[in-house]
């Protein structure tokens, strides 16, 4: 299969690149080479790759630069997406979108299902709603897929920041309140494989099984980077105050891929093989 994939510098599209390339033909754009949010140069662009599949996972995923410029966030997120499955459609060109938990509020109180009603409540959330609702509309043959908490290789995330301010002596300070599935992009990647190999269109779930909180996450990464040692205070995200709040508990359930047979592993698994794999543990 032909396939295109926007966003082929960051972690996740370059990810996404090494594991199809070896079984796909697959052409690679970053922001360098295609603006999204230039409906006549998308045209332009994808007539010209002639993909059977346009796999979208360039975003704007600074979610504190969302919410202090929320145009951009609808720009980029938003009719960037929107660009893409209008053009995708009219050249009957399938479509995958990568979207985010943050499409929901985080007031359930259990995982979120793939057929829960998103109620996004910060900027970021909105702009990736935006885009599902524009592939769902204009493109029928459609691949909505949801995630979370990504971490990659030498990326700048989450479980970096825990422990580089560990090696710094710095205090850490973890809110305990927010919950959700560590993911890692290796494994997103190897889903969304197997995924568009099933042609089985619709809205998807793939992040590594289990839920924990920030603060067990950190502490999780700490022991086995080896620093057991090492403090965290409890607090809750209204003492730690950003521009934008994330939903707190944000879970997300398998369900859909799962009765396709596609499952990801244990997020303490994945998490291991990664800090192994970046010498960190």
């Amino acid at each position: 299969m032909r396939i295109l994939i926007t966003g082929a510098g960051g972690k996740l599209g370059g990810a996404l690149q090494n594991v199809l390339q070896a079984e796909h033909d697959v052409i690679g754009t970053d922001r360098s080479t295609l603006d999204i949010t230039d409906y006549a140069a998308c045209g332009w662009f994808i007539a010209e790759a002639r993909p059977e599949l346009l796999l979208h996972s360039a975003a704007y995923t600074d979610v504190n630069g969302c919410a202090l410029d929320p145009q951009k966030a609808l720009r980029v997120n938003g009719l960037g997406t929107h660009n893409l499955a209008a053009v995708s459609a009219r050249r009957d060109i399938a479509m995958l979108y990568v979207s985010s938990n943050e499409v929901f509020d985080g007031k359930l109180g259990r995982a979120y299902h793939e057929y829960d009603v998103a109620k996004p409540i910060n900027a970021y959330g909105v702009s990736k709603l935006y885009g599902e609702r524009a592939l769902a509309q204009v493109n029928p043959r459609h691949y909505i897929v949801r995630t979370a908490w990504l971490y990659a290789p030498g990326g700048q995330n989450f479980i970096h920041a825990i422990l580089n301010a560990a090696r710094q002596g710095r205090d850490l300070r973890v809110v305990t309140n927010e919950i959700s599935n560590p993911t890692s992009t290796s494994d997103l990647a190897e889903a969304i494989g197997q995924l568009i190999e099933s042609q089985r269109y619709g809205t998807y779930h793939l992040v590594n099984e289990g839920a924990v909180s920030r603060w067990a996450l950190a502490r999780f990464a700490l022991d086995a980077a080896g620093f057991a040692d090492i403090p965290i205070t409890r607090i809750s995200s209204q003492q730690w105050q950003r521009p934008s709040q994330p939903p707190e508990h944000g879970p997300l359930a398998n369900i859909a891929a799962a009765g396709l047979g596609i499952r990801l592993r244990p997020w303490q698994e994945a998490l291991r093989d990664f800090l192994a794999a970046e010498g960190l543990a």
